[in-house]
This record gives C-alpha cells, structure tokens and sequence, in this order.
C-alpha cells in the first residue's frame, strides 16, 4: 500500500482519560499528542498508526485496515505494545518515561511524561552545527547513562538521531522514540518499507538484521555526535558499504575539537560492527576523560585504550 496521511485524532477528543490538546508529531509509523490526565497534568500520547497499513479518515476515529494488511498491522501492535512494556519498566532520567499503555481504538498508545525543551536537532539546526566540545560531552555522556540502562534490560533503541534525543530547559538529555518495534516488523520479514534513518543507522540496520546489537545503537550515536559537528549526517551506511566516502572526523576537524573526541566518533563509525566500542561502558570510559592539553599525542593513547577495552568488551 502507498503511503498516505492520517487524520489524527481531534483537538478535545477524550482517550479514556486523557483529553488530547494538539499533535506534536506525525510520521510513517506514529502520531505523538500533547495530551492532560484527569489532574490536568501535560502528558505525551504515542499512538500505533503506521499509514503503509492503516487509514484515519476526516470524521473517523477508528483505522481503516484492508484485509491483506490486517496481519501485519495487528502484529505491529502487539510489538508496539510489547516495547512500551518493557519501557514502562525503565526509570532513568535520560531514558522517556512510559506511565501507562493501553488499547483503545483498534490500536495501542503509549503515554510518556511530557518534557519541555527542544531536540538536539533544533539545537544542531539554530547553531548550523559547530556546537561547544563541552556541550557534545556533557550531552552525550549523559545520554550514554540512559542508553546503558536501555541495554542493561535487554533492549536496543535502534533510532537513534538528534531528533530522537531531546534537551530538556535544563540542559540534560532524553532519549525518546523507540524504533525497536518498528525494526522487528521489517527484520519479519512483513511487506512494510525500512525503517530506519539514512546517516544515523548502522549498516546491520539495512541488512543482516541478525547482527544488531548494542554496537549498532553506538553507530547511531558516533553519527549523532558527528552531525553536532557538521550540521548534517554522514554518509549513509548502505552506500558506504558500496562505496566509502565518508571522511574521517579527524581529518574535517582537526583544529576545531580535540583529537579524543574526533577519534572516538570515528571509532563508533566503523562499519564493521566488531571494530566499534561493544558496549556503552567501553564508549562511556574514552568519552568521560578530559581533553588533552598534548594535542597530537592522544592519538595514541586513545588508539592503545581502545584495543583494551574492546579485549575487555569481549570477555
């Protein structure tokens, strides 16, 4: 089925009881409303509408499915629904908070705690990248202690790009949008398009799904930090996988950021996913040490730490 536009649900319209206020966000697989609880607290509502399989028309509240398409939508809604109970069992700072999940509709929405502030990629696209060495750290790092918390209970985000990352008033990350649901409709095998987003996903993302892993979450993240710097993505895996062109942070920036931070996203762009940090922790250790006033020199030092921790990472 081709894409086409849902109609998402009407401003005032009660979901059980939330009253949705405004749509926040549209895709090819959600709506995310602003909506308020019965206490009149602001809350975020995702709601599992993918419009290759399902059709909101103007004036109705309920999808229209075809019958070949009937399968795979409500296969999709149990995988959705999974994820936000997994997620619902997540409590960390920088990780969205999922409060209830539930089916109402003929399909399933997730309620998340609604944060102020704006994504990194606003931040990337008002500052044309060129974004502080300082912020890069304390963001990532930060958001590093979620994803870990996202891995330490056998999950994978598997969309993660600036605007998938939200900066709340106070500076600190959030990672939203879970695309895990949304990758195991593909990895399936079901009639859907990919998805995934071309420059932030990992080669296995495209092909060889059976490779993902948390290394494939860290590729997402090396590319997010390098569009802090560029303004854009790099290029996409697939077509690296044909033919590389990407050019090493390293070499674009070399007088602009220190050779540490240049090297570790290099590192996490590997397309070959066994040379890429194994685990958060490994990138957390080389991402938390300071800048090196000796330039140059930490080339090697962050070459000789990084075989390390990967013979440790493997243990």
């Amino acid at each position: 089925m081709p894409q086409q536009a849902n109609i998402p649900l009407p401003e005032g319209y009660q979901l059980q009881t939330y009253r949705v206020t405004k749509v926040l966000s549209a895709g090819g697989f959600s709506i995310v409303y602003l909506a308020h609880d019965d206490t009149d607290q602001p809350v975020a509502i995702k709601e599992y509408l993918p419009s290759s399989l399902a059709l909101r028309r103007d004036g109705d509240v309920l999808p229209s499915i075809a019958d070949e398409n009937l399968a795979t939508f409500r296969y999709g809604m149990k995988c959705f629904f999974e994820e936000g109970r997994a997620l619902a069992k997540l409590s960390h700072p920088n990780v969205v908070r999922v409060l209830n999940f539930f089916r109402a509709n003929e399909t399933v929405y997730l309620v998340m705690r609604y944060e102020r502030g704006r994504t990194l990629q606003e931040h990337i696209q008002a500052r044309r990248g060129a974004m502080k060495e300082n912020f890069i750290r304390r963001v990532f790092t930060l958001l590093l202690n979620g994803l870990r918390e996202v891995h330490a209970n056998k999950l994978l985000h598997l969309d993660i790009k600036p605007a998938n990352i939200y900066i709340r008033n106070d500076i600190t990350p959030v990672l939203i949008d879970f695309g895990a649901a949304r990758q195991t409709l593909t990895a399936e095998g079901f009639k859907l398009n990919p998805m995934y987003t071309p420059g932030f996903a990992s080669p296995e993302h495209y092909q060889r799904r059976e490779l993902l892993g948390p290394w494939s979450d860290i590729y997402s993240v090396g590319a997010s930090m390098f569009a802090c710097l560029a303004g854009a993505a790099p290029q996409a895996a697939d077509m690296r996988v044909e033919k590389d062109r990407y050019v090493s942070a390293t070499k674009i920036f070399a007088d602009k950021y220190s050779d540490q931070l240049l090297e570790t996203i290099d590192w996490c762009l590997q397309l070959d996913h066994s040379k890429r940090p194994q685990s958060v922790m490994a990138l957390q250790k080389v991402l938390l040490r300071e800048k090196d006033p000796e330039g140059p020199s930490r080339r090697t030092f962050v070459t000789n730490l990084r075989g390390a921790l990967g013979r440790l990472a493997r243990r």
